[in-house]
């Protein structure tokens, strides 16, 4: 006995100086003072592709995570007056509690749906990217381990005319051109809307050849490697949505994304029942109960969250979990800084029924990339690179926000 209790005691000095044991150390000593959360910021950024508000949560162990919610204005209100309050003084790696509490919270503000859940979901990542440098792991770990170490993205772009070959050829080139690699691509369908009916859902017989013979220039131009999603805009009624898909079908889309308004009703399960390509829908739904019924009904075939608008990472993670159980693949909608970007990539990398993320970025890949710093290319080879980092694995570059802040802004002011 005497010879045991001189081996722990020695076992336990060594640990002490090890320099290998000094991050446990740090770390098990931080959750074991159960860290506070200490203060809630948000700063108002102005970025080339939208507004994006970025949160910052601080704790009294002296570490802060950071989030990003889907832009759009009061954002800052709703954080400020109503989720703050919520958060402050409570165990930050209770993630999915604090998500419950500050959807009770904001009850009376319209938190099943809209600003209220887009603001409670920059929260969300801020507490995964705080629990990440806690515990010294990325937050795909933390999210029941990660499928992939790349998740597959596409670009966002169109032609400068899809009527005209030569347009399609020097789109095809400019893309197989761009140093992210880009194996697929989503174009917008072409609309000639008459003046007198600026609502029509209706497609014309000539909305609908042109439609089938640009995208058949584009698939020409772009050769049998790089995959075409074909971008709706939730612009037709489902009659000609059907026909829409019908006259795509040739150049074997991707997808059809959102061909009709986003709630769910039963003309999603009959065109989903008769379209000859994949129906995508999702990115203007909020957590699991917006997307149920289309995934329960059959709605659309494939399922497309935008993770930092919908709930945030955990709620996004039972959404495609609930998808995988109808064998119905999920893609990633992105309209966010590389901040947010990344916070999305690092769910679908937890999520085994992903297929393709959104690149937010179109043509602006330079300015966007530049307000996080990273050590890699954010994408390579077509791919987004997961870190192998704690939490986000990137950090904002404060000269590039402060630059960009919203008049009146100041850096976590």
């Amino acid at each position: 006995m005497i010879q045991r209790r001189q081996f722990v005691k020695t076992l336990a000095t060594s640990m002490a100086v090890s320099p290998f044991a000094a991050p446990c150390s740090w770390s098990a000593h931080t959750l074991r003072k159960k860290v506070k959360v200490t203060n809630v910021k948000v700063m108002m950024v102005k970025g080339p592709t939208g507004d994006w508000p970025l949160v910052k949560i601080d704790t009294d162990a002296g570490v802060s995570g950071f989030g990003e919610s889907y832009w759009g204005r009061g954002i800052k209100e709703i954080i400020l007056g109503y989720l703050r309050q919520a958060i402050l003084g409570e165990d930050p790696l209770d993630i999915d509690r604090l998500y419950t509490k500050m959807i009770r919270h904001t009850g009376g503000a319209g938190a099943i749906a809209g600003v209220t859940v887009t603001a409670i979901s920059g929260i969300e990542i801020a507490l995964w990217d705080l629990a990440g440098k806690l515990l010294g792991v990325p937050i795909c770990k933390l999210l029941g381990g990660q499928y992939r170490n790349q998740v597959r993205a596409y670009s966002t772009r169109s032609p400068r005319d899809l009527l005209d070959p030569a347009s399609c050829h020097e789109f095809a080139q400019e893309l197989k051109a761009d140093p992210h690699g880009f194996t697929a691509v989503k174009t917008d369908i072409i609309r000639n809307l008459d003046p007198r009916e600026p609502h029509s859902r209706q497609l014309s017989n000539r909305e609908l050849s042109n439609n089938a013979k640009g995208f058949s220039h584009l698939r020409d131009s772009l050769g049998e490697d790089i995959d075409i999603a074909v971008h709706c805009h939730w612009e037709l009624d489902w009659i000609d949505g059907l026909n829409l898909a019908r006259a795509v079908a040739p150049i074997k889309p991707l997808w059809l994304e959102d061909p009709l308004p986003p709630d769910f009703a039963e003309p999603w399960v009959k065109l989903t029942e008769q379209s000859p390509v994949p129906i995508l829908t999702g990115e203007n739904l909020y957590t699991r109960h917006g997307f149920k019924p289309f995934i329960l009904q059959q709605g659309c075939h494939i399922i497309h969250i935008d993770i930092p608008k919908a709930g945030g990472l955990l709620e996004s993670k039972k959404i495609a979990d609930l998808a995988d159980t109808f064998y119905m693949p999920v893609c990633a909608h992105i309209a966010s800084s590389p901040l947010g970007f990344m916070a999305s990539a690092h769910c679908a990398a937890a999520i085994r029924n992903f297929k393709a993320h959104e690149h937010s970025v179109g043509r602006f890949s330079e300015a966007w990339e530049k307000f996080v710093i990273h050590s890699e290319p954010l994408i390579k080879d077509g791919r987004i690179q997961i870190p192998d980092k704690p939490g986000l694995g990137v950090e904002l570059n404060e000269d590039e926000v402060r630059a960009h802040l919203f008049p009146g802004e100041q850096w976590w002011g």
